[in-house]
């Protein structure tokens, strides 16, 4: 079972997930990095270009998802080295630091909270958010083009796409591609006809979001649905 609530850190998201049986599990690009607590080790999931496909055992995993171009102030990496990855903690952060945290964790009465307590304390040795990356994932979401995007913020093409690797792991198209295609599944997954679905969400028609659906989840759209 999957739940999730928002976080106290700005635009950050709690989740717990128990898987119910073993079997493959399909974690989705969404721009986003993760702070997760899964058996006693503390790690961190990196952005993600495709599906990311597990199987596993049952067991219970919490994260924190951290609002895309975050996470990477706050761990002292830039996206780019953990992107399609996911990393113990222990090679971002000090060992020693690392051990604390981990201890901290295992007393824990409930760890998501303890886990969100450990992004706040993370978050609070950084500055805020670089507001013209928010601003770019904004305009992004929105289904701005890349160019207009970097018209309104300013930047170069070549700055906007080391500044993206840097913060969110991928240039600007790759986010604008892994936007587009969580805004679509938002609204497939309400029942929108497919059609529809891509007209809305900018593609040019069904068989562009059929495609695309499938480079980046790995399965065909009604799969992914079920």
């Amino acid at each position: 079972m999957y739940a999730e609530r928002p976080s106290r850190l700005t635009g950050a998201v709690v989740w717990r997930n128990t898987p119910a049986e073993a079997g493959v599990g399909r974690v989705l690009p969404d721009g986003c990095m993760d702070l997760l607590w899964h058996e006693d080790r503390l790690l961190v999931a990196g952005p993600d270009t495709r599906a990311y496909v597990t199987e596993n055992a049952p067991g219970v995993w919490t994260g924190v998802r951290f609002a895309p171009g975050t996470a990477p102030a706050l761990l002292g990496v830039p996206a780019h080295e953990l992107r399609d990855r996911r990393v113990p903690l222990a090679e971002l952060r000090p060992a020693a630091e690392v051990r604390r945290l981990t201890d901290r964790m295992r007393a824990a009465a409930e760890p998501a909270g303890a886990l969100e307590e450990l992004a706040l304390r993370l978050a609070a040795g950084t500055g805020p958010p670089d507001p013209l990356l928010r601003h770019l994932v904004g305009a992004l979401d929105r289904g701005h083009p890349v160019a207009a995007a970097a018209a309104e913020l300013g930047l170069g093409a070549r700055q906007l796409h080391r500044r993206s690797l840097a913060a969110f792991g991928y240039g600007p198209k790759t986010l604008a591609r892994v936007l587009r295609l969580q805004r679509a599944l938002r609204l497939a997954r309400q029942g929108v006809p497919f059609a529809q679905t891509a007209a809305r969400t900018g593609f040019a028609d069904q068989a562009h979001l059929s495609r695309d659906v499938k480079e980046l989840a790995g399965v065909p759209l009604r799969e992914l649905l079920r």
